[in-house]
């Protein structure tokens, strides 16, 4: 019987120094799930004004968006829905672009098409939400 004590082999992934480190993933994997629940509610609520309440879809045209984007309430709750959903959905993609992409170059410039559709739907969305004008003349 040897008397030598257990060599194991150096971890393949090379370490980072302690101070490079960053949560960055724990605080994606936190956000991912609070924002789950919160889209969860604003989502449902979404469809049940506008779906099931009051008549349905049959009653949704421009005076009703006017109606509903009057108020601030609304305006929030529309906004919310529109910016978590934005960045859940990116996150997650982001993640799976990381999971997926093989070269450093390809992971690069589909993030970069990733951030760049993200800011601009969050723009557009945002925009039209605080410039909606419910007294457009024809």
């Amino acid at each position: 019987m040897s008397t030598e004590p257990l060599a194991l082999d150096k971890p393949r992934a090379p370490r980072r120094p302690a101070a490079r480190r960053s949560n960055f993933e724990l605080y994606s994997w936190l956000f991912m799930r609070i924002s789950g629940l919160a889209l969860i509610i604003l989502v449902l609520g979404h469809l049940l004004i506008m779906n099931i309440l009051d008549g349905g879809v049959h009653r949704i045209n421009f005076a009703f968006v006017a109606g509903r984007w009057s108020s601030p309430f609304w305006q929030f709750w529309d906004l919310a829905m529109l910016w978590l959903a934005e960045i859940h959905g990116g996150n997650g993609l982001r993640t799976i672009i990381d999971d997926y992409a093989r070269k450093d170059t390809t992971r690069f410039w589909l993030k970069i098409l990733l951030y760049v559709a993200m800011a601009v739907i969050l723009f557009v969305g945002t925009l039209v939400i605080f410039t909606f004008d419910p007294n457009i003349h024809s």
